[in-house]
């Protein structure tokens, strides 16, 4: 067995690190609510701290389903992992780099219907499209504004960390982490790309504001059009703010022509309603090894969804450990009603 771990070395082991629900299935969202909307099931630290085929199990900034079923799970240090989707064990994982070879930083994930997989990186940022085996396809073009300075107006480690496909797979949406250099502090550009037959061309771009003092790690497209949207903020010596967010861009202003976003009249941002702030979960167990509003928060920064149960999606969360001591790799498993 290739895996590793210092929890866990067998499926049963990885079972048994994941704490599970006692309440029955008609009675889990109403023991388990975090808000009317939310319910958490369970949540798993199964991979905290393991490795791989000599690679670290962590680092997570993405996920997605693939189209065999399994989880993809992408490290922001260039490794993208396949794990079974029940038990999180890794069964894969490919290298990723730059058409230089050099690492990636990549945050954002979307595997594509022919299975090839676009993921972003947040260096200049760029999106690229990969094969399943790691091999550069392409890349998407960026708006120069977007473009980390002094090439645009974007801050460093600020820019695409969410990316999501659209229903009817036309549209590819990826979310800016924190504003851009003259617009207003946690006024964030979303921009998409529509497919044509010789690829993905610039599209229109939205403006999302973010509470104060968050940004936003991660985005999903849900199957009516809407956007399921995480914000996220850390403050030392209380920890993890982490907010899921319903959020509607389909009466939004395109803003891509627009050079500064100050909250001027005429430009409708994109609408969003609060669904759940994570901190008011049930901790269900769950323990922080530093401070945190509730311990089963931690570096929440990716986000699926894996289907649907009972009129509600089914949604899994991962956290980012920055492969730090003091943080933990933890899979959410949610249950959200919009």
């Amino acid at each position: 067995m290739r895996l590793r771990t210092v929890l866990a070395t067998t499926t049963a082991a990885l079972a048994a690190a994941t704490c599970l629900s006692a309440a029955s299935p008609a009675t889990a969202q109403e023991d388990h609510a975090c808000s009317p909307a939310v319910s958490i099931d369970r949540f798993s630290d199964a991979l905290d701290k393991t490795t791989y085929d000599g690679t670290f199990v962590g680092n997570f900034s993405a996920l997605a389903v693939d189209r065999d079923g399994s989880l993809a799970a992408l490290s922001d240090r260039s490794s993208l992992f396949a794990l079974d989707a029940k038990t999180l064990e890794p069964q894969d994982v490919v290298p990723l780099a730059d058409e230089k070879g050099a690492a990636l930083d990549s945050e954002g994930l979307v595997i594509d219907r022919d299975g090839t997989r676009l993921i972003t990186s947040e260096t200049e940022p760029s999106v690229r499209r990969y094969s399943p085996q790691g091999k550069i396809l392409d890349r998407l073009p960026v708006p120069p504004s977007l473009q980390v300075a002094p090439a645009g107006r974007a801050v460093s480690n600020g820019t695409f960390e969410g990316l999501t496909m659209l229903p009817g797979g036309r549209t590819l949406l990826a979310s800016m982490e924190y504003a851009l250099s003259g617009d207003s502090p946690g006024i964030v550009r979303f921009q998409t790309w529509e497919r044509h037959r010789k690829g993905f061309a610039l599209g229109a771009q939205y403006a999302y504001r973010t509470d104060t003092g968050l940004g936003v790690p991660e985005v999903q497209a849900t199957p009516d059009g809407r956007l399921l949207v995480l914000e996220r903020g850390f403050t030392s010596g209380v920890g993890n703010t982490v907010r899921l967010y319903l959020a509607d861009p389909r009466r939004a202003t395109d803003t891509s022509g627009i050079e500064n976003l100050t909250g001027q009249d005429g430009v409708r941002l994109i609408k969003k309603t609060l669904l759940a702030d994570i901190a008011d979960c049930p901790t269900l167990g769950a323990t922080a090894k530093q401070p945190q509003p509730n311990p089963l928060l931690d570096n929440i920064e990716g986000m699926a969804i894996t289907g649907t149960s009972k009129g509600a999606l089914r949604v899994l969360l991962v956290s980012d450990d920055n492969q730090n001591a003091v943080q933990t790799t933890r899979f959410y498993y949610l249950r959200v009603r919009i």
